[in-house]
């Protein structure tokens, strides 16, 4: 008889953790004060988790700690309390995202169950059993994966799997969007998100949002995700409220266990007061997946007259005290709330007293909730004792072992192209690496027995791709042993999974996008046999000159790709579209994913000799989304090393800091 999978729900609050358990969830996630990707939630404080804990095991629910965001290399005797305090609470599981977490987590907290985040990546088998092989339980799959690569990884992997069946999608790829801290320094890998794919977009003087998805929901789905023996079913929401959770937890309980009743399971979660709704990847559902109304909430009608603070309109739905309505001022991005607390009902018109609100007319009215069910808003922590802390001799023993060994004194530049017309325009003697970053188009193009590669071999690296979907594994192996039987044995990876696809006595690098925002993350990449990393795009010079590690490699000029997405957008043949505050972006596609990237680099040339007496020696040019000019490249290389600034160019966090 198959297993039926865990039903996982989101808790942002003590109304939505008693919302959880009455509504059937098998396990719950919820994140504390620090350290999880929902920084805006209410999330919980440390002295709620153990009475929390305790209610869950009666009802028997797990917990699970969300603790994935990356950490700066500043948070890391915190990280180490944090760690030590959950290890005591003996909660079910932590959710993580920094390979630095993974580190210390395995080595010194070791009873604790580790789960990989869908913000690490995980895409296909190779990621599934790689994470199997390092130790970790469980991983939480990303969410643009087909029905028939679901299956394959199911089959190929030992490892539990847990796949999204419900809540809001990004754009971009979890984990690898960096339009957010590009624009103001609140990194969605620091739970930050300002949710810039909400947002309209002009393309052809034509403002339009072109990457607002819909909300996931796979109620019809549900059967095959059991039988190809899924997990866990987690469903996104930590910002929701606890009808929220209490609809869709009972909704998806109804499809696990009663699918004789699926209707009823439906009619819940047409009052889940979320956005459209879209089945995405896993039910081919992308043409229809963009929607061109941020508001979420159900659409009632819209405003027919206005009288001072009184509005009238009319709508399908019998409006009651105690709703919670959202009006959408037309023709902008207003949304004024407003809690129903008497009505007027006559000739099918309904008339609300808004206070203080101004609302236009032809204005839209949603549903946004319906106070129809009430929870517990208190958790009982009598009795609850504080944990023992952390011995600072063990603290100082963990620190002490992220010590690097002093970096070399000598300079070293590497640079990345995406076309072989590159190659005619360089003096690779000049260069200590090459980063080829070519699409599958250009490596079926490209020959490695030509004379200049054949000559500077030593110096060509071959990049692998940040999304490898399932059936492009066999390409990716097949074109690594061709680079290995031209003499070709230096490769730069971006998931540390990919490591398993390249041999002994290879040169591995791993790039940028294997985050070391802290010295256990370099740690844990060199302890894997990785002879060399980059660090972020997104990293700022506080937290770079921190680093006890400074062997890595600094990107130090790059356009970076602000959306990096499996989802096609519909812009036709144009290319160049910008966003509400007139930046200038470029839409690139290659071996269908879509990049969206700004015109102006990021540079930081002139803070060269201040990388120096910070002991950094080895830099990055990334000339991936240039046009191909031997001038270029040589006025790249001699600002460099000139310490001179680029113009026009912009410091992304560099200079002004990521929260």
């Amino acid at each position: 008889m198959q297993n039926k999978p865990e039903l996982l729900l989101p808790v942002g609050n003590i109304e939505s953790f008693y919302a959880a358990l009455q509504g059937g969830a098998d396990a719950i996630y919820l994140g504390l004060k620090q350290f999880n990707a929902r920084g805006r939630a209410k999330n919980f404080t440390n002295s709620q988790l153990q009475p929390l804990l305790k209610e869950a095991k009666k009802r028997n629910v797990l917990v699970y700690i969300t603790l994935n965001t990356v950490i700066k290399n500043s948070e890391i005797s915190e990280l180490l309390d944090y760690l030590h305090f959950l290890n005591l609470s003996r909660v079910d599981g932590i959710i993580i995202q920094d390979w630095g977490v993974y580190f210390l987590a395995k080595k010194f907290f070791p009873k604790l169950s580790i789960h990989a985040s869908t913000q690490l990546g995980i895409h296909n088998s190779l990621g599934a059993n790689y994470s199997e092989r390092v130790g970790f339980d469980r991983v939480v799959l990303a969410r643009e994966l087909t029905l028939r690569e679901l299956q394959t990884i199911c089959k190929k992997s030992k490892v539990e799997t847990e796949v999204f069946i419900h809540g809001a999608l990004c754009y971009s790829f979890s984990g690898m969007c960096l339009y957010s801290s590009y624009s103001g320094g609140r990194g969605a890998n620091r739970g930050l998100c300002t949710q810039p794919c909400r947002r309209t977009y002009s393309a052809r003087k034509k403002d339009q949002y072109l990457f607002n998805l819909k909300d996931n929901q796979m109620i019809d789905s549900v059967d095959y995700l059991v039988k190809m023996g899924v997990t866990s079913l987690i469903i996104e929401g930590r910002m929701k409220s606890g009808e929220y959770t209490f609809r869709v937890a009972k909704a998806y309980r109804i499809a696990l266990d009663d699918k004789q009743n699926i209707h009823e399971a439906k009619e819940l979660l047409d009052l889940d007061f979320g956005r459209e709704k879209t089945s995405y990847f896993l039910g081919k559902d992308v043409r229809s997946a963009v929607s061109n109304k941020t508001v979420a909430g159900v659409l009632l009608g819209k405003v027919s007259k206005v009288y001072d603070s009184a509005v009238i309109f009319s709508s399908k739905m019998k409006v009651e005290p105690g709703f919670r309505l959202r009006f959408h001022i037309p023709n902008t991005e207003k949304q004024k709330p407003v809690i129903v607390r008497s009505v007027e009902f006559e000739n099918g018109l309904y008339m609300i007293d808004t206070g203080e609100k101004r609302i236009r007319p032809n204005s839209e009215v949603y549903l946004s909730g319906i106070s129809d069910i009430k929870f517990p808003s208190k958790l009982n922590e009598s009795g609850s004792r504080k944990p023992e802390q952390l011995s600072q001799v063990f603290k100082s023993k963990i620190l002490s072992e992220l010590i690097a060994k002093p970096a070399q004194k000598s300079e070293e530049f590497y640079f990345r192209i995406s076309s072989m017309e590159w190659l005619l325009k360089m003096n690779l003697n000049e260069l200590d690496g090459l980063f080829l970053n070519f699409s599958k188009i250009t490596w079926s193009r490209f020959d490695p027995d030509l004379p200049i590669i054949q000559t500077f071999k030593n110096k060509i690296y071959v990049e692998l791709p940040k999304f490898i979907q399932e059936d492009a594994i066999d390409y990716y192996s097949a074109l690594i042993a061709k680079m290995l039987k031209s003499g070709i044995r230096n490769f730069v990876i971006s998931h540390l999974s990919q490591k398993e696809l390249i041999p002994e006595n290879c040169r591995i690098i791993a790039n940028e996008n294997v985050y070391v925002f802290n010295d256990a993350a370099s740690k844990c990449i060199t302890s894997e046999g990785i002879t060399d990393f980059s660090y972020p795009q997104e990293i700022d010079f506080e937290t770079l000159f921190s680093l006890k590690n400074k062997n890595g490699i600094v990107p130090v000029y790059f356009h970076p790709e602000l959306f990096h997405s499996r989802m096609p957008i519909a812009m036709e043949n144009e290319n160049e579209l910008k966003d509400d505050t007139d930046l200038q972006l470029k839409r690139y596609r290659r071996n269908g994913i879509t990049s969206i990237v700004p015109n102006r680099p990021v540079a930081i040339f002139q803070s060269k000799n201040k990388l120096k007496s910070n002991g950094f020696y080895r830099y990055l040019i990334d000339v991936s989304y240039e046009t191909p000019s031997k001038n270029r490249m040589k006025t790249l290389k001699s600002r460099l090393m000139r310490s001179e600034q680029i113009h026009p160019s912009t410091t992304f966090n560099f200079v002004k800091g990521m929260k």
